[in-house]
């Protein structure tokens, strides 16, 4: 990381997108050319990830440096993803996001096909590092209507569920994005498991939620929203 103006150098910037790219595609988070992927470089440039390539088989002279303002600095021989006006909205609207990450987990992404936001509170590492995940409204992907329908929710929350299409997180860094991507497949696997096929589930106490908050507070993190608890915890008994 550069530490005079702790923006990472361009070297490092398209490196890790690389990276990032190459985890999505082993995890199954993405298929064929989905997904993308950009990070800043300074107050109003980034490098993202160009269009019509797998996030798996990338390499760093294929990524593309824009301004804020989507003009295009320099690029390799494709374009960047229309998707990208959806990053470029989340980094005007806080001015601290450093970098995003679009993919369709499938887990995370079926939850979005039923409109349904990731909102339980039953896992406190959900709750401390990810938060709430609403579900936003659908649009076309790659349509100028999705950066005005996430604008609303940039400012409280880390991730979001975009309907019937998949995810989209941001963070302070590269990896940060990326493990809110990942912490968001976990959440809503385990919301999966534990209400829908198990079918129960011990909802945390209004006090052991705020608790957690607490936690969260003191690691930095102000955006996330509070999932609600329950009065009384259900999950003080040994379960025999």
């Amino acid at each position: 990381m550069n530490k005079i103006n702790q923006y990472p150098t361009d070297a490092e910037a398209k490196k890790t997108i690389v990276e990032i790219g190459r985890r999505m595609y082993a995890k199954n988070f993405v298929a064929a050319n989905d997904g993308n992927i950009s990070c800043k470089v300074g107050d109003e440039t980034i490098w993202t990830t160009p269009t019509g390539v797998s996030k798996g088989f990338m390499s760093e002279n294929e990524m593309v440096k824009m301004c804020l303002d989507g003009t295009i600095i320099s690029q390799g021989e494709r374009a960047p993803s229309s998707e990208v006006k959806m990053h470029l909205r989340i980094y005007n609207e806080r001015t601290d996001v450093m970098a995003v990450c679009h993919a369709h987990p499938p887990i995370a992404t079926s939850f979005a096909i039923a409109g349904t936001a990731l909102n339980q509170a039953i896992y406190p590492e959900a709750i401390v590092n990810l938060g709430i995940v609403p579900c936003v409204h659908y649009e076309t992907p790659g349509s100028p209507k999705i950066p005005d329908s996430i604008a609303p929710y940039v400012q409280d929350y880390n991730a979001l569920l975009l309907a019937n299409h998949g995810v989209v997180t941001w963070g302070t860094s590269l990896m940060d994005a990326w493990y809110r991507m990942e912490s968001t497949e976990h959440y809503a696997m385990i919301i999966m498991y534990s209400i829908n096929i198990i079918g129960k589930a011990n909802v945390l106490s209004c006090d052991q939620v705020n608790e957690l908050i607490q936690i969260r507070k003191k690691m930095g993190v102000t955006s996330g929203g509070v999932p609600s608890g329950v009065v009384s915890p259900s999950n003080l008994i040994d379960a025999l």
